[in-house]
């Protein structure tokens, strides 16, 4: 199978190839390592078309690793703001002023491995993707493709180690990055989490999952726990047309960004702490979001004393430019619930 599979796919990449900012065309010229990282940063867990206007807006802003390093921490947070799993964007500065103290990119995944949030899998992708090293480069879409190659059974994750295993003995010495992302973009846009167009596969005759009748099977997957629920409270804070806003801990969930202030509900699982402003308070309804580990609904309730002064620190920011500020999806939902209903009344 090994000798054939990867012609047979490039083969099929030279032709169907998606075309992504991102990526130079099949057999072209490799990208600039920078984007290659920047993009893999930001599709970890994230779809192809979320990902496409962020990743125009931070090269557009910051064209170059070095212009990304000397970036404010809080330009680069704010621009993240609305992609999600914050931690990249952390590490993504970190990594950024790593590279360019190192004067560029290395070029072995051994080393890339060192850089800050740099795991396996990205190391791999920027090794063979910028740099034209082979690497065995899986992630989600491969997984599902090579599972379904080889007909693997053993539940995710503890696949994990067969699937690369398998990768590894058909990923090609030549054209090691076309063939990853030609492997990403056959499990992208054929073999689907939802269907298998297996007629339309360029890998067919080798698929034992196909030639044993049940593709869709595969991979399996052990069953979800069901995730647990968090409840607390977002303060709106108004004074002249500026609402209070905070900087969230550097560290833990939504860490260095832009929020309203709230009940603490993210350190102690249901929110417990103190208003940061006394007087009355209005209730102006619910929010609900989804992270990874949980649930949240979030109650907003708005400050409808005179002259409010909070303690702590923080900022008053425009309430009419308040999308302008980063706020994480969860607290942008809050504002724009009071603003909702400004609009009601």
């Amino acid at each position: 199978m090994s000798a054939t599979v990867s012609d047979k796919l490039l083969a099929w990449y030279d032709s169907h190839a998606r075309a992504l900012p991102w990526r130079s065309t099949p057999g072209a010229p490799a990208p600039d390592p920078y984007r290659v990282w920047l993009s893999e940063v930001m599709l970890q867990q994230t779809t192809v078309a979320a990902v496409a206007p962020y990743f125009e807006k931070f090269t557009r802003t910051w064209p170059t690793v070095e212009a990304l390093a000397a970036a404010p921490d809080d330009d680069v947070m704010a621009a993240w703001a609305g992609l999600g799993y914050y931690s990249r964007a952390r590490n993504l500065v970190k990594c950024a002023k790593e590279v360019a103290a190192q004067g560029g990119f290395p070029d072995t995944e051994a080393e890339l491995r060192k850089l800050p949030g740099l795991g396996a899998y990205t190391a791999a992708a920027v090794a063979a993707i910028a740099f034209g090293k082979r690497a065995v480069v899986v992630d989600a879409n491969v997984e599902r493709v090579v599972s379904r190659l080889f007909a693997i059974r053993e539940p995710l994750p503890a696949s994990r180690p067969a699937i690369r295993a398998a990768t590894d003995t058909i990923t090609p010495e030549r054209r090691a990055g076309d063939f990853a992302q030609a492997m990403m973009d056959l499990g992208a846009t054929i073999c689907t989490a939802r269907d298998a167009r297996c007629l339309l596969c360029p890998l067919n005759a080798d698929c034992r999952a196909r030639a044993e009748g049940d593709p869709l099977e595969l991979p399996v997957k052990a069953k979800k726990k069901a995730k647990p629920s968090r409840t607390g409270t977002a303060f709106w804070i108004e004074r002249e047309d500026r609402v209070w806003l905070v900087k969230r801990p550097g560290t833990g969930m939504l860490g260095g960004m832009r929020a309203l202030p709230d009940d603490g509900w993210s350190a102690r699982g249901d929110g417990e702490g103190d208003a940061p402003v006394s007087g009355a308070w209005r209730a102006a309804g619910v929010v609900r979001h989804g992270f990874t580990h949980f649930d949240i609904e979030l109650g907003v309730a708005v400050h409808a004393g005179d002259d409010p002064s909070p303690h702590g620190e923080g900022e008053w920011w425009p309430v009419d430019a308040i999308d302008d500020a980063g706020l994480p999806t969860l607290f942008l939902k809050a504002a724009r619930l009071v603003l909702a209903g400004r609009e009601t009344e």
